[in-house]
């Protein structure tokens, strides 16, 4: 089975760039406080955000198949909710949950890629469980729910920076939905800021879709239009941008009456969105298909994020090198300076009696070693940290910002570079600095350009392994460690994304 192989073969070797090449260099210098590759292990994620009444629970429900979350009006559900198939269902019963977990177990088994969030401590464990449901829908995926999004509660009142857990499982996620309800077309505090900062500096704008839910609760086309319409506005508002993606929409037509006189009768329009939904589900349901150009995505960027890093990096260390050399080079000039004025001077006031010239030098060389030497130890004791607290200050002119994309990739890394400096006090190894700046560069420069090339033969592949376009007749390496090439003629299977 060829083409099931080469899926397999090329993300072993994804994940394996990550694991080995990555994720020690993002540790070392404080970019990561967990491995990146725990980021990009187990299933494709499927990350659902909203207010506390967009339906969230509801559409999960819908596509499940089953009463798995809990659903109302009012917020029914304060915990973060990993869903996932349960391998040992056969598919004869009614869809349930069939085991459950705590958070500190899923925090806790290396299994799941969650042992990063343990760090927002002990009230967010007990608001994280697993769910496995024995949904066919969860095959090949897990869908995160979330609790709802509100206007006045604080990281106090929830007990764990909420932000913070959203950006961790958003830089997982395959797919970020983000869910709004008819009657709050609007926006309240905690989506703004998830919509306006915390998305954005943590995944990737094509992985957003933004979904207005309930909408069999607009009673005609015209009020579903402008609730359309004052979504737009919003949206533009907060996200800056004036060009804003499609937002689909959907229903679910199994949900209970939530809305307080509402017509028995479905409004008429509904049958024309039914495609809406569909295409919805199938966005969702191709998460897995995307996990590789995800993982391609997750090297280049980590790997152009953390060059950046070490290239600041390394010019600290350069001007600190420079500054320190001209330092102890005027600090050598002038202690000859002042030897020779002090022999001269001692010469002058008869002082040196009748010691002979040689006797004389040595007198102003023992003088001029030790203004040398009182200059290096007092002198670098204060001007080194005031250097350092400049170059601190100045942060930005550790590296070149002279396009959007340095500028994007080093707001991503400016406060590590800080964090690090301030950490260390400037002080680590200049030559490991750049070796792990080459690395980053190589992977950059030579491997992605390499990953592409085979995401691309795989995107030409036919149901048979073969290219749609013309036969592939060239060979790729195998570098996952099995030795061999993979031959590219070799009949297959048709795709299967192998977990």
């Amino acid at each position: 089975m060829y083409r099931e192989n080469y899926i397999s073969a090329l993300q072993t070797e994804l994940l394996d760039t990550v694991r080995q090449e990555l994720s020690p260099v993002a540790f070392r210098y404080g970019y990561s406080d967990a491995p990146l590759d725990a980021h990009v292990k187990w299933l494709p994620q499927v990350l659902v955000l909203g207010n506390y009444s967009s339906g969230k629970s509801t559409l999960i429900n819908e596509f499940l198949g089953g009463p798995i979350q809990a659903t109302g009006q009012a917020p029914t559900d304060d915990s973060f909710t990993v869903l996932t198939y349960d391998e040992r269902a056969n598919g004869q019963e009614a869809v349930r949950v069939t085991e459950e977990r705590d958070g500190k177990f899923l925090l806790n088994d290396p299994e799941y890629p969650f042992g990063g969030l343990k760090k927002h401590g002990q009230r967010f464990a007990s608001h994280f469980r697993l769910k496995k449901v024995n949904s066919p829908f969860l095959k090949h995926l897990a869908v995160i729910d979330t609790p709802g999004m509100l206007d006045s509660i604080t990281e106090r009142d929830r007990g764990y920076d909420y932000q913070q857990v959203i950006g961790d499982l958003a830089q997982m996620a395959d797919l970020v939905l983000v869910l709004f309800d008819p009657h709050k077309a609007g926006t309240v505090r905690e989506a703004h800021i998830s919509l306006r900062e915390t998305l954005p500096a943590r995944t990737f704008e094509d992985r957003v879709l933004y979904v207005l839910n309930r909408i069999d609760e607009c009673a005609s086309l015209m009020d579903l239009l402008q609730v359309y319409g004052t979504l737009c506005w919003n949206l533009s508002q907060i996200t800056g941008r004036k060009d804003i993606p499609p937002i689909r929409l959907t229903y679910s037509p199994h949900a209970q009456d939530r809305h307080f006189g509402r017509h028995d009768r479905q409004p008429s329009y509904l049958q024309y969105l039914e495609n809406q939904r569909e295409e919805l589900k199938e966005a969702i349901l191709e998460a897995p298909r995307h996990r590789l150009d995800h993982l391609a995505e997750f090297i280049e960027t980590h790997a152009e994020r953390l060059a950046h890093l070490l290239e600041a990096l390394l010019s600290y260390r350069r001007r600190l090198r420079t500054f320190r050399f001209k330092y102890l080079l005027g600090g050598f000039v002038g202690s000859l300076l002042v030897g020779g004025v002090s022999l001269f001077a001692l010469q002058a006031g008869g002082i040196l009696g009748g010691m002979d010239l040689y006797a004389g030098a040595g007198g102003g060389a023992l003088i001029s070693l030790v203004v040398f030497f009182g200059w290096v130890v007092l002198g670098m004791r204060h001007l080194v940290p005031a250097f350092h607290s400049r170059q601190l200050e100045s942060l930005d002119r550790l590296t070149t910002l002279g396009n959007q994309t340095r500028r994007d990739s080093w707001e991503a890394v400016r406060q590590h570079a800080h964090e690090y400096l301030e950490r260390t006090g400037g002080k680590y190894s200049l030559g490991a600095a750049k070796h792990d700046h080459a690395a980053c560069r190589t992977i950059l420069e030579e491997r992605c350009p390499e990953f592409r090339e085979a995401l691309k033969e795989l995107a030409l592949m036919g149901d048979h392994g073969q290219s749609e376009a013309k036969p592939l007749t060239a060979t790729r390496p195998n570098r996952t460690g099995e030795g061999g090439l993979i031959p590219s003629t070799e009949k297959v299977d048709p795709w299967i994304v192998k977990q």
